[in-house]
């Protein structure tokens, strides 16, 4: 997706609200500095068909989002098999669920400036190699070194929380 303004906008209001903007979410998401208060659940399949669902700590640059994993997590070896896959996250104001496709990053150049919002967030990330380090990360995150993916979504569907209320599904 190069340009992130959606090619078709669905309200899904059944309340009379009016559509929402797709600027609403897309704002918060930029605005955001990764921290632990901040989840992320990544949806992904089993190469046998069953869901799972992983915390991850995310990030939105240019019209992406993404997160990490550790090669040997399940997330990773489900996304090998199949790429495809969902982003949650509350924001201040709305939520939403992201439909697309992750995709391993591993230039030099990305992985820094990640790495940098990373570090802004309080996790001391570092770039070794085609992936990140750092002395510690999640719990539940495996060892490292943590492979980047990026998120690269076609369909969001967001349900506001708070006034202007409405539900809205974007494609892009």
């Amino acid at each position: 997706m190069s340009d992130e303004q959606p090619i078709e906008t669905k309200n899904l209001d059944r309340y009379g609200h009016e559509a929402l903007p797709w600027d609403r979410p897309r704002d918060q998401l930029a605005a955001m500095t990764p921290s632990p208060d901040l989840a992320f659940f990544l949806g992904t399949v089993t190469p046998d068909g069953r869901p799972h669902s992983a915390g991850v700590g995310a990030i939105y640059l240019d019209a992406y989002a993404y997160f990490t994993s550790s090669p040997g997590a399940r997330k990773a070896r489900n996304l090998a098999a199949n790429p495809a896959a969902t982003l949650s996250v509350r924001l201040e104001d709305i939520d939403l669920v992201l439909e697309g496709e992750a995709a391993r990053v591993t230039d030099s150049g990305t992985l820094e400036r990640l790495a940098a919002i990373y570090r802004e967030g309080g996790w001391p990330a570092r770039v070794e190699g085609d992936a990140l380090t750092a002395p510690f990360s999640a719990p539940s995150a495996g060892p490292p070194p943590w492979q980047v993916y990026r998120f690269t979504f076609h369909t969001v569907v967001g349900v506001a929380t708070r006034e202007p209320y409405g539900a809205t599904r974007w494609k892009f």
